[in-house]
């Protein structure tokens, strides 16, 4: 039986890392380019992703939302130099969802999520999962978009595509 949280999030680090290797095959200054879209940057556009996952990552594992959210803020202000460090710093992170999904019998579990800007509601585990791999999934549009701006072609990474891959990518 698949585990459908577990393969959006499979399919979300596989993405990111796909989108990240279509930038470092480009000059570095890419990431830097200023552009009119979403955010100012590519960099930034990453920055926000890996945010947002990290703060999903911390509620995950029992830090309240306002805690994990005044810690994750500052990160997505944050521009690294090069591709290859949003490579190393994405996989790093995908690594501790992953190791948290391995070890997380019960994904519908629900917990009370304290959300200070929509409020206090119950949310199952597998819905924050598949929030985190939708939220990334919108933001690779915008990069691959701000791409397209800068003069330069995206990759393809939808989660059909990702299918298609290699069976120990999909079926982790």
């Amino acid at each position: 039986m698949t585990n459908h949280p577990s393969e959006m999030f499979n399919y979300h680090a596989w993405a990111n890392q796909t989108i990240l290797g279509r930038i470092k095959e480009l000059p570095t200054a890419v990431l830097h380019q200023e552009v009119k879209s979403s955010f100012p940057t590519i960099a930034h556009g990453l920055n926000h992703i890996y945010a947002v996952d990290k703060m999903w990552y911390l509620v995950l594992t029992g830090a309240d939302m306002g805690e994990a959210l005044q810690e994750c803020i500052p990160l997505n202000g944050r521009v690294l130099e090069t591709a290859d460090e949003y490579v190393h710093l994405f996989a790093e992170l995908a690594e501790q969802f992953g190791e948290w999904l391995s070890h997380t019998p019960d994904l519908e579990r629900t917990i009370t999520l304290n959300n200070p800007y929509a409020g206090i509601r119950e949310t199952r585990l597998s819905e924050i999962v598949l929030h985190v791999a939708n939220h990334g999934s919108y933001h690779r549009g915008n990069v691959s978009t701000m791409l397209r701006q800068l003069g330069h072609a995206s990759t393809m990474n939808d989660y059909a595509f990702f299918w298609y891959q290699e069976p120990s990518v999909s079926q982790r």
